[in-house]
């Protein structure tokens, strides 16, 4: 450090495109010509330490604002899922802000859906109400998982739902907390829509593929050497 400046002896780390964006500067390779080169500022620019690393802290961007999520763990498994966990939570942070249309979470539009497609079964003829009373029973499927992975009985629960979502209570979904049945607009229980849009295209396009599959090839077995 001189004259209050701090130099950083390798400045080629992951996100310095990130950092040259919103502190305002441009990546410049060498100095042989400074007048035109873009310098970025912020407020503070600190060293700190988090656990036994030595981390260089930017305070203070100048375009809007910006942070950095430091994650630690007890293990690699453990900060994998923390990774994924918040990736998956600013995807649907992203999809919500470009599309701001809300559903109702606990499973509550998976039986809706499932509902829906079932009365329509039962109004088909032939082997397409087959399909489509196996298409609503995948449906309840999601409602099912939700219940196993809090622990609780998943049919007495999905048979609840069923029964209040007959009974005409279109905001009906999962509680975990409480282990019953509740109204998920006073619990405010919400999912993104534009994600449970593509979950529902995404699960029939690949139905659709396995159900076009005629045949199956496989590969012959291979040779164990003697």
């Amino acid at each position: 450090m001189n004259k209050g400046v701090t130099s950083i002896e390798h400045a080629d780390f992951d996100g310095v495109e990130r950092l040259a964006l919103v502190t305002g500067g441009e990546i410049c390779s060498t100095f042989d010509d400074p007048a035109g080169n873009v310098l970025g500022t912020c407020d503070l620019v600190e060293e700190i330490m988090i656990g036994e690393d030595k981390l260089i802290k930017f305070s203070g961007v100048a375009k809007g604002e910006a942070c950095t999520i430091v994650l630690r763990g007890a293990s690699s498994h453990v900060l994998g899922e923390a990774e994924r966990s918040l990736h998956d939570a600013l995807c649907v942070l992203t999809a919500t802000v470009k599309d701001s249309r809300i559903v109702y979470g606990g499973g509550c539009p998976e039986m809706i859906m499932s509902k829906a497609v079932e009365e329509l079964a039962s109004r088909t003829p032939g082997k397409r109400a087959l399909a489509m009373e196996g298409f609503a029973k995948a449906l309840r499927a999601i409602p099912t998982i939700i219940c196993e992975n809090a622990g609780l009985d998943s049919s007495e629960i999905i048979s609840q739902l069923k029964a209040s979502h007959g009974r005409g209570e279109t905001s009906a979904g999962i509680d975990i907390l409480t282990g019953f049945v509740g109204d998920m607009d006073e619990r405010g229980v919400t999912e993104c829509f534009r994600v449970k849009q593509q979950i529902l295209l995404s699960g029939t396009e690949a139905a659709e593929m396995i159900v076009r599959v005629d045949d199956i090839i496989k590969c012959v077995p291979r040779q164990r050497e003697q």
